[in-house]
């Protein structure tokens, strides 16, 4: 029950408790009154009757003298008596109705009655006395039956004041008593109320003031310790501590926003740091493989409620492929063409999130279209990839800034390498076959020796050169050559399968190197690429350019030279298959260059 209806109650209560107590007063004083009325009654009965009776007296004694003394100022006396007698009489009829009983009412009835008859006697004494019947006024005043009737009126009035003071006495004690009991009464509902009071009192101090303070007080202690996770009471009374309460809700939802806006700080620079470290560790990757790990690495921390993919356009066939994704469901790598994407169309960033109503991207799925972020890499105006976010919060804004800012450092990672892999690949390939070139030889040489010595395996080296390149060249011309280099190159290719290293050694020579391929197995290797270029017709400006033939050495090791030599004697069965004919294969054998059948 609410504190204010508690209140309520009691406050009624206290109203009609008081209320009863009131009434319970002025009964108790109008039983005081009556108690009054009734002793006043008393005193008046009292009065009237003893002066009647007392006038009883006076007026026999007058009406004798005058018969007696015969005087008539006596006899004027008595008259006025008399009617001052008839006032009093008047008088007590008057206020015998007022709460006498009927038996006091028969006794003041006829004692009035006497009263009258003695008067009566009186007036017929005077009258014969005034007549000259002085002897029978006489008479009559000094009678047995004149003094019957006087004893007969003072009886009546002793009894008469007997009854009225019995009846006194008892609505005396009777209102006494009933004042006292509403007085006690009274008292009572004083006390009760009282302690009604005390109660509502002590309950509103202890649960309006004493208990507010106190939850009040614990709150203030754990927001000064920066506790913002407190709850504030709901104090809604209209006073000092309501008005503490709201300061104090105040100043916590002022905290909470503090709070707040001081973890958005903290997050924000801490995603600054991760994007400086993703920064510093893409500068130092030397390949895409490294960058697309640091990319999957970094990116799920950086955007941590999205989930994103990674595309790098491929040049060959004009496709976005995916090449790494992260914090979605498999399935969802497929590569697409660039202008499925208002990215790449636009050169900036699209998302359909950001506004009511935009297009959506054709390479999204449509169930996704509305929550995905598309981030074009471009670096020196040119297209290299595309980075492509999928919110997983759509209540909240990702962070834009940091996407933006991870697709331009991520675009210049990839231009560098890819800058970096054009570079390598024209110091280590040659631009016209595409075959590695000398710059690599050594290196290469030097890595499968040793790792024939640890696996203790054997390592051949074979040395091709195309025979009259020079007359043919001169015949058909340096592109004619340059056609006839790439096409022997492809059929190298074509025969190695991955099975060896092909290096452009010359002018016209290829050298290639194959690990973990004994001697035989080098010959079969030969004969089918000195096959292929005898059967493979040469064209040029769609005419054939002749037959062209290559000749082979090749060299085993451990078994045909030392591992600083192995070339050389490759070199060396060359220069014999040439001296000997062209078009055709020769072995070295233990140091000394041997003839085969070709």
């Amino acid at each position: 029950m609410r504190i204010a209806t508690l209140t309520n109650i009691a406050y009624i209560a206290t109203v009609c408790l008081t209320l009863s107590s009131g009434v319970s007063l002025f009964v108790a004083s109008n039983a005081e009154r009556a108690e009054r009325a009734a002793v006043q009654q008393s005193r008046d009965f009292d009065a009237l009757t003893e002066e009647l009776e007392k006038e009883a007296f006076s007026l026999s004694n007058l009406a004798r003298q005058a018969m007696v003394k015969e005087d008539d100022e006596v006899s004027q006396a008595w008259k006025a008596k008399l009617a001052q007698d008839r006032i009093m009489e008047a008088h007590l009829a008057a206020l015998r109705d007022n709460g006498a009983s009927q038996s006091e009412l028969h006794i003041l009835q006829t004692a009035l009655m006497a009263l009258d008859k003695l008067e009566e006697e009186q007036r017929t004494a005077v009258t014969a006395f005034e007549t000259g019947k002085r002897d029978d006024g006489v008479r009559l005043l000094f009678s047995r039956e004149y003094e019957a009737n006087l004893a007969q009126v003072e009886n009546a009035f002793t009894q008469f004041r007997s009854l009225l003071d019995q009846r006194t006495d008892t609505a005396i004690a009777e209102a006494t008593q009933l004042s006292q009991r509403l007085r006690t009464l009274s008292e009572i509902m004083v006390g009760l109320t009282a302690l009604l009071f005390l109660f509502v009192l002590g309950f509103i101090i202890r649960h309006r003031i004493l208990r507010p303070v106190i939850t009040l007080s614990d709150v203030v202690n754990r927001l000064a310790t920066q506790d913002y996770a407190v709850q504030t009471p709901a104090i809604s009374h209209v006073d000092e501590i309501g008005d503490m309460a709201q300061a104090i809700s105040i100043f916590r939802e002022n905290g909470l926003a503090r709070q707040r806006l001081e973890q958005e700080r903290d997050a924000d620079w801490e995603t600054r740091k991760l994007l400086a470290r993703m920064t510093r560790r893409l500068q130092g990757c030397d390949s895409y493989s490294d960058i697309i790990l640091a990319t999957t690495v970094f990116a799920p921390h950086i955007i941590p409620n999205a989930g994103g993919q990674l595309y790098i356009l491929d040049d060959h066939i004009d496709l976005m492929r995916c090449v790494a994704h992260w914090l979605l469901p498999e399935g969802g790598e497929s590569s697409f063409a660039p202008e499925h994407c208002w990215a790449l169309k636009r050169g900036h960033l699209h998302s359909p999130l950001r506004d009511a109503v935009d297009m959506p991207c054709a390479h999204v799925p449509a169930e996704l279209s509305a929550r995905a972020i598309c981030v074009p890499l471009i670096a020196q105006n040119k297209i290299i990839g595309l980075l492509s976010f999928t919110n997983h919060t759509p209540e909240s804004e990702p962070p834009y800034i940091y996407i933006e800012l991870m697709a331009e450092t991520l675009a210049l990672a990839l231009a560098n390498q890819k800058l970096r892999e054009s570079l390598t690949r024209k110091a280590t390939f040659d631009a016209l076959t595409g075959m590695r070139n000398r710059t690599d030889l050594d290196d290469t040489l030097h890595a499968a020796i040793e790792q024939a010595k640890a696996s203790q395996s054997v390592l051949s080296c074979m040395m091709l050169d195309i025979d009259h390149f020079k007359k043919l060249n001169d015949t058909w011309g340096h592109e004619a050559g340059d056609k006839v280099l790439t096409e022997i190159a492809a059929i190298i290719a074509g025969c190695l399968k991955n099975s060896g290293t092909a290096f452009r050694y010359g002018g016209e020579e290829f050298l290639i190197i194959l690990p973990d391929m004994n001697e035989a197995q080098t010959r079969a290797l030969a004969e089918a690429i000195l096959e292929n270029v005898a059967s493979h017709p040469m064209r040029y400006d769609a005419q054939l350019i002749g037959p062209v033939s290559v000749s082979i050495g090749l060299a085993v090791w451990p078994h045909h030279a030392r591992s600083d030599n192995l070339v050389r004697a490759a070199d060396l069965a060359l220069y014999h298959a040439k001296e000997n004919g062209r078009g055709q294969i020769r072995v070295a054998r233990d140091a000394v260059v041997q003839d085969t059948a070709s």
